[in-house]
């Protein structure tokens, strides 16, 4: 009994071990990818009130014509970044998933060779009690 005990709080242990590095990675990532985004918007806003600025200043119409193509190339800007943004978090959440993966697949790995080491353990006391 005590054995199985043993086995059990050192498994456990193991897997509280492997759910807090997951843990861990999953929360790295998601700071990654809030510090993208709104370094992104933070670009974004300040290039809109730029050009918010720039608008104020407009008294007619041929001023608007002279300012139009500016707030569009502000939009595409914005558009690019918000994207770009997106992106490099996407991109960051596969990586960030390629290790939890990693991680545990390798945990099932090891509590398998444990579980395997165990059976042989017991299969050799089994065929020597029988002998």
């Amino acid at each position: 009994m005590y054995q199985f005990n043993d086995q059990f709080n050192k498994a456990t242990s193991q897997f509280a071990e492997a759910a807090a590095s997951i843990n861990r990675l999953a929360l790295e990532n998601a700071e990654k990818a809030f510090g993208l985004q709104l370094a992104a918007m933070g670009e974004n806003l300040n290039a809109t009130f730029a050009f918010a600025g720039e608008l104020i200043d407009v008294r007619d119409a041929e001023d608007l014509k002279a300012v139009w193509p500016k707030g569009i190339q502000v939009a595409r800007a914005n558009a690019e970044r918000s994207f770009g943004a997106a992106q490099e978090a996407f991109a960051g959440t596969l990586k960030t998933n390629e290790a939890i993966g990693t991680l545990a697949k390798s945990q099932f790995e090891q509590a398998g060779a444990q579980v395997k080491a165990e059976v042989e353990k017991a299969t050799k006391a089994a065929s020597k009690s029988a002998k």
